[in-house]
């Protein structure tokens, strides 16, 4: 039996991906009554945010399958922390993961800080899962890091701690909170804790 292989591009699924999320974005944003220009810049901002995220860590995906594909390339599973760290990737992923805790904030009202961590954590455990599983069943080119999923979380805790000291100035708040889609009982933005 002969190997099958199939290469996922980036920009055919990214492309639609982010045309298709700035359209939901601003259908939402109409439904609720807060359809604005700094809200769907904001959504859509938090769209390309995420298809960008889907790029950098999947696409372009290569899979493979069959008895002559020799198996998964297990150098490409890191699972000793600091110990196999590939120091530009660590810093890499944790710059890719700071605007994670300002988009939670406009988009999802997410203000609290062991929130913005353990959703960082998450969305990094659930990428580097898929990562193993395909390097693991489909020959996958990517790589699983443990170092990964700490830099993402690092990165996801500092983009809070940036943007909880960037609100303490009144205008930025105001800017910001302008922008946010999280409203409360009174229909005005939600107070900065």
């Amino acid at each position: 039996m002969t190997a099958h292989q199939i290469e996922i591009p980036a920009l055919p699924v990214m492309l639609p991906l982010g045309v298709t999320l700035m359209i939901v974005f601003a259908v939402l944003l109409r439904r609720r009554g807060l359809l604005s220009v700094p809200r769907l810049l904001v959504g859509w901002f938090a769209g390309w945010y995420a298809v960008a995220v889907l790029g950098a860590t999947m696409l372009p995906m290569h899979l493979g399958w069959g008895p002559e594909t020799g198996g998964p390339d297990l150098e490409r599973f890191l699972f000793l922390p600091i110990l196999e760290m590939r120091p530009l990737d660590f810093v890499l992923n944790t710059i890719m993961t700071l605007p994670l805790a300002t988009v939670l904030y406009l988009v999802f009202g997410v203000r609290s800080e062991r929130r913005v961590v353990r959703i960082g954590f998450l969305l990094s455990l659930a990428i580097e899962s898929t990562q193993l599983i395909l390097l693991f069943t489909l020959d996958g080119n990517r790589w699983a890091d443990v170092n990964d999923l700490m830099s993402n979380t690092l990165g996801a805790w500092l983009g809070f701690l940036l943007l909880r000291r960037l609100m303490r100035s009144g205008r930025f708040r105001r800017v910001v909170e302008s922008c946010s889609f999280a409203r409360t009982a009174h229909g005005t933005p939600a107070a900065v804790r």
